[in-house]
């Protein structure tokens, strides 16, 4: 059996263990942040419902302002807006957008003034009655921290990114106790890959912040639920559900959109649109106050079935209004929360037709397929609803409920409510994985093995004058001693070594004017991708290929042309269409007729 040692399922990487013991560190920093925000909610909400200073948590849905609860959410939004204005934009928004830009197109390069000013700016639009939750105001905090501490240390942009993703999904770990859900958030929305090199180092941090998390905030759910398996006749209810959750994200994600569009229009600076957003906030608060804040309680009681259809059909209409007009207005805050209750709000009313299932049920399934459709993360959905309830028998609905909602979406929609933002500014994000067909093939499959080569011992004007002629059959050529690897040369390198040497020329040969040039090679056990990349990298069109660096024996030559292979077999494997003929034994056989006798 034949098999290379030097070929693995996954990229070698000896500086994983360091960027490991930072991620640990970033995710009890991560964990710190989430802390200092919560309590900043709580701080805020009580200066501003309740005028005590008091890190006791309470809804703002219990006050005693009546009509004055419309300008609390006006006069937070007005001191947010001018934070904005005088300190930094980038706390504009719910963070998950800005991160994936950050990410994508900063090289991952944070400020520390939004690591100040999002906490701060989101405890006040929360804490005076902003429909948001603080996960999205973490992961642009706690990736902000994860991208300052990279920044003190020489590591590359790739690496920056795993450590701010690090620091992100701490930072959800730590507001939802939902580590592997935040694992996944990282995966599919956030890192835009899935190795080794940045999925454990996130891991790590998640699971850092989880036990971190324990000791402070205490184990167990957010939400505690179970319900009874599920029958049969539950698929049919899942798949409505998942339709009709599609539907409001779809719904939401537009209205967001419209919304911003509007405020755009209006002859103001945008530092005035969250008081005017905060005033409408005011006015649903006035009429439901239950939408008012992160509404963690709300949720609960939506799940748990405390509330009445009347009720949670007012939550549901009023929530989406606010919460879409507040967050257009580019005040801070997250989605996730909202999200989470209208979700279980359109649960509650459907699921008093639908069969199948106990009433509990379609609360908790309808949640996750709202926020695995808005997101277009759905994987991470359906962990995160288990992570907030860890009810195991609720699993099967979730998958099914939650993949219709994505599927609905995926087909409706170009892009989600975290893309659209980001595709505003004149960028592109292309959210699907996929292997590349150039990790997946290596130089010996495509390089050319019979390599027509210089001998060193040719002078500079006899390679000229033989190789470079009107018969040139090829732009460059390898130089050899033997077998062993001198250079390689074209017509504009043999022309500079003579102009290089000038009255020396008619004697020198090629292996001595080459002497001292370094040649980038490639390995036959390489990939194409990473030669493809040393291409790129030095300017070339090919690469003379070697047993290995030491010997420098030539075994090949691939070129960009020879790069090409891989990408039309994929092509084919992706549009080209057959049908596999051997399966004799799913049609008659064809016997030939016997003559007539």
């Amino acid at each position: 059996m034949n098999v290379d040692i030097h070929k693995r399922d996954f990229s070698a990487n000896a500086r994983l263990p360091a960027i490991c013991a930072l991620a640990a560190v970033i995710g009890v920093l991560g964990t710190v942040a989430a802390y200092v925000l919560l309590h900043l909610i709580h701080l805020f909400t009580n200066l501003f419902f309740y005028g005590t200073f008091s890190f006791g948590d309470h809804s703002p849905a219990s006050n005693a302002l009546g009509p004055w609860v419309i300008i609390v959410p006006a006069a937070g939004g007005l001191v947010v807006g001018l934070m904005a204005r005088f300190g930094s934009e980038k706390i504009r928004g719910h963070g998950i957008p800005e991160a994936i830009e950050a990410i994508l197109f900063g090289k991952s390069r944070m400020s520390p003034k939004v690591a100040v000013l999002k906490p701060l700016s989101s405890g006040i639009v929360i804490g005076s009655g902003g429909p948001f939750g603080a996960e999205g105001p973490i992961i642009m905090t706690g990736g902000a921290l994860g991208s300052l501490l990279a920044q003190c240390f020489k590591v590359t942009a790739a690496e920056r990114k795993t450590l701010l993703v690090a620091g992100a999904a701490a930072g959800m770990t730590a507001v939802f106790g939902t580590p592997v859900a935040a694992v996944l958030l990282a995966v599919e929305l956030l890192l835009f890959e899935w190795r080794p090199r940045s999925f454990l180092p996130v891991a790590l941090a998640c699971a850092v912040a989880g036990f971190v998390r324990a000791a402070w905030f205490g184990a167990g759910p957010l939400f505690p639920l179970q319900t009874a398996a599920p029958h049969a006749i539950s698929l049919a209810s899942c798949a409505i559900l998942g339709l009709g959750s599609g539907a409001l994200a779809c719904g939401l994600s537009v209205s967001l959109y419209k919304t911003e569009d509007l405020f755009g229009k209006l002859p103001l600076h945008w530092m005035w649109w969250p008081a005017l957003g905060g005033l409408i906030i005011g006015i649903g608060g006035f009429i439901e106050p239950r939408v008012l804040g992160v509404g963690y309680d709300v949720i609960g009681d939506l799940l748990h079935q405390n509330l009445s259809i009347q009720i949670a059909v007012a939550i549901l209409v009023v929530k989406a209004i606010v919460w879409v007009i507040a967050l257009g207005s580019g005040t801070s805050g997250g989605v996730l929360a909202p999200l989470l209750m209208l979700g279980a709000g359109l649960g509650v009313v459907l699921g008093h037709i639908l069969p199948g299932g106990e009433p509990t049920l379609w609360p908790l399934v309808s949640m996750a397929a709202t926020l695995g459709a808005t997101l277009g993360a759905p994987l991470t959905a359906i962990l995160f609803a288990f992570g907030l309830t860890h009810d195991s028998n609720a699993l099967l609905p979730l998958l099914t409920a939650t993949l219709v909602a994505h599927g609905f979406t995926t087909v409706v929609m170009r892009r989600s409510i975290m893309t659209e933002k980001i595709a505003r500014r004149g960028y592109h994000i292309y959210r699907e994985y996929g292997v590349d067909p150039l990790e997946r093939h290596y130089v010996e499959e495509v390089m050319t093995r019979s390599v027509e080569t210089i001998d060193a011992s040719l002078t500079t004007h006899e390679a000229l004058k033989t190789f470079f002629g009107e018969s040139q059959s090829h732009r460059a050529y390898p130089v050899v001693r033997g077998n062993k690897l001198v250079g390689v040369v074209d017509r504009g390198t043999v022309v500079a070594l003579n102009a290089e040497h000038g009255d020396r020329t008619a004697d020198l040969t090629l292996g001595d004017a080459l002497a001292g040039h370094s040649t980038p090679v490639a390995l036959a056990d390489e990939t194409c991708r990473l030669v493809a990349t040393r291409l790129a990298v030095h300017g070339l069109e090919r690469l003379p290929v070697v047993a290995d660096r030491e010997s420098l024996e030539l075994v090949g030559i691939v070129a960009r042309s020879d790069l090409v292979k891989p990408a039309r077999a994929h092509f084919e494997e992706e549009h080209k269409r057959e049908r596999f003929r051997g399966l004799s034994l799913l049609r008659p056989s064809r016997l030939p007729r016997r003559k007539a006798s």
